[in-house]
C-alpha cells in the first residue's frame, strides 16, 4: 500500500471519528482488519490492499493524533477560515484539513508542499473545485504564518 492510499484511508476514519461514540484507538481496532478491508473492498477499491505494518502504524499516527489535537486543529481551520463559520465547512473537507495540519505541524519528516498537496488531491475525490480551492487556499495560508514558509 502506497503511502496516498494510507492517507486517505487516515482521513476517512477521521472523518467517521465525527459520526461515532468510539475512540480512536477502538475504531482503528475496528476497522484495520483483513475482514473489514475485505467486505468493504466490492465497494471501494481503497481497500483492495490491507496496509502493512508501517502503513498501519502511519494510519494509526494520523487517526490518534487527529482526535488528540482535533480543537487545536479547528482552531487553525477557524483562523484561515477567512469569511466562513466553521459548521459551514463540509465534513469531509475538515477531516482532510486536519490530517495535513496534523502531519505538518507534527511529522516534520513529511514536507509540508506534499502534505498540502496530497490533501487537495483527496480533496478532488469527495468535494466540488470551490471547496478544493479553498482548502488549498486555508492550507497554504496556515503554512505561511505558522510554519514561516
Amino acid at each position: 500500500m502506497v503511502r496516498s492510499t494510507a492517507r486517505e484511508i487516515a482521513v476517512r476514519l477521521s472523518y467517521e471519528l465525527s459520526f461515532t461514540d468510539l475512540k480512536a484507538e477502538a475504531l482503528l481496532d475496528q476497522t484495520l482488519t483483513p475482514d473489514y478491508f475485505r467486505n468493504l473492498v466490492q465497494e471501494d477499491v481503497l481497500y483492495a490492499e490491507l496496509p502493512g505494518e508501517k502503513q498501519s502504524a502511519y494510519i494509526r499516527k494520523l487517526v490518534c493524533g487527529v482526535a488528540e489535537h482535533g480543537a487545536e486543529l479547528d482552531s487553525y481551520i477557524e483562523k484561515y477560515a477567512v469569511g466562513w463559520k466553521f459548521e459551514r465547512i463540509p465534513l469531509v473537507a475538515s477531516a482532510i484539513m486536519r490530517v495535513a495540519m496534523y502531519e505538518i505541524l507534527y511529522m516534520p519528516e513529511i514536507p509540508n508542499a506534499a502534505a498540502i498537496n496530497e490533501a487537495v488531491e483527496i480533496a478532488k475525490k469527495y468535494e466540488d473545485e470551490k471547496v478544493v480551492a479553498f482548502l488549498n487556499g486555508i492550507l497554504g495560508s496556515f503554512v505561511r504564518q505558522e510554519c514561516g514558509e
